[in-house]
């Protein structure tokens, strides 16, 4: 599915005015009634007054306003599930999520950085697939290899330093994952970009590199962080309350090591980028990506979307209806049920 008119969800804030306009008229309309007589002069007068529907004739009337701004967005359901084919690389993300890099010596951490910088380079892409692997003290499958940007998108916004147990960093892991995420039957170059701060806490990364360069995997690094470095935060609902401290008592302060990244993209023909530019890096991916030979495969898609507007016009169109011939008055058959027996309390 998709929404061809998102601008128009705006509309929506109208339902909150429309809820504050209608308790200021209740407001008012209770004090002119107070000032024409007692309450219970006035239900007297008006004995089939209803207390409860100018409340769900209000309710009719905000189901149609989101029934009418459904209708202006225009959702498209596809209808059939088509291969297409295509012209591209894989390319894998490969982020570090450890603690490390929630240092923020460059803005606003290295985690946002990295985050930044794979949002810029997916947002560049035309029509390659991309997969993502988060990795700490282990690597873990966040995203397969697929065409679908926005999943791509949403996955990366919910990484975090928490979401792995094992704390640590481990590269290698990361690239030894990365050998198994790419389809062996659709032969297509393949492309793996590792977003770190260069701490390799197990220290067989060039051994991994080393593999992945005979699995045709050419390995680009980016390197997140400076060489002057930074101490890692401890936070309490995104307020710092202190730093990490060593086995000493003293401040951690984590450093760029761009060197071990600078060999891993060596081993592989690849190249070291300084992530600390965005545009730079954004340009600079797409350089090392023309140059990369582009392949054909196949991949499914939905195609021939349908508008879906006119169900959303037409529950619109029936809610006002029903609203309008709605009386404010008591229905006559829910006062013959007497189900508060207010027959026995007006003879009392």
């Amino acid at each position: 599915m998709i929404l061809e008119e998102k601008i128009y969800l705006w509309l929506l804030l109208l339902i909150p005015a429309v809820i504050v306009l209608y308790l200021v008229f209740r407001i008012w309309q209770k004090r002119a009634r107070s000032r024409f007589a007692q309450p219970p002069l006035l239900s007297f007068l008006a004995p089939n007054r209803s207390s409860f529907k100018p409340f769900l004739k209000l309710l009719l009337i905000l189901l149609a306003l989101s029934s009418v701004v459904l209708g202006l967005v225009n959702p498209k359901v596809g209808s059939q599930l088509e291969t297409v084919k295509r012209e591209g690389v894989d390319i894998v993300f490969a982020i570090d999520v450890s603690k490390s890099m929630e240092a923020e010596d460059i803005a606003p951490n290295r985690l946002e950085k990295s985050k930044q910088l794979v949002r810029q380079i997916i947002g560049n892409l035309g029509s390659d697939r991309v997969g993502i692997i988060a990795y700490a003290g282990s690597a873990f499958p966040q995203l397969p290899i697929t065409t679908d940007y926005g999943s791509a998108k949403m996955f990366l916004e919910s990484l975090n330093t928490d979401m792995l147990s094992s704390q640590g960093t481990a590269i290698g892991d990361a690239i030894d994952l990365a050998t198994g995420f790419f389809d062996d039957n659709q032969q297509t170059n393949r492309v793996m970009f590792i977003l770190s701060d260069g701490e390799d806490h197990e220290g067989n990364a060039e051994d991994m590199a080393e593999k992945a360069a005979d699995a045709g995997i050419q390995i680009y690094t980016i390197g997140v962080g400076t060489a002057k470095g930074g101490p890692i935060p401890i936070k309490r609902n995104g307020v710092v309350q202190n730093y990490k401290k060593d086995n000493q008592g003293e401040t951690v302060v984590t450093k760029l090591d761009a060197e071990v990244l600078k060999q891993i993209a060596e081993e592989t023909n690849g190249e070291y980028i300084d992530g600390s530019v965005t545009s730079e890096v954004t340009e600079k991916v797409q350089e090392a990506l023309q140059n990369i030979e582009k392949t054909e495969f196949e991949a499914k898609q939905f195609a021939d979307y349908k508008s879906q507007f006119q169900w959303f016009v037409g529950l619109a169109i029936f809610l006002l209806l029903l609203d309008v011939f709605m009386l404010e008055r008591k229905t006559g058959w829910i006062r013959k049920l007497n189900l508060f027996n207010e027959k026995r309390k007006t003879e009392e």
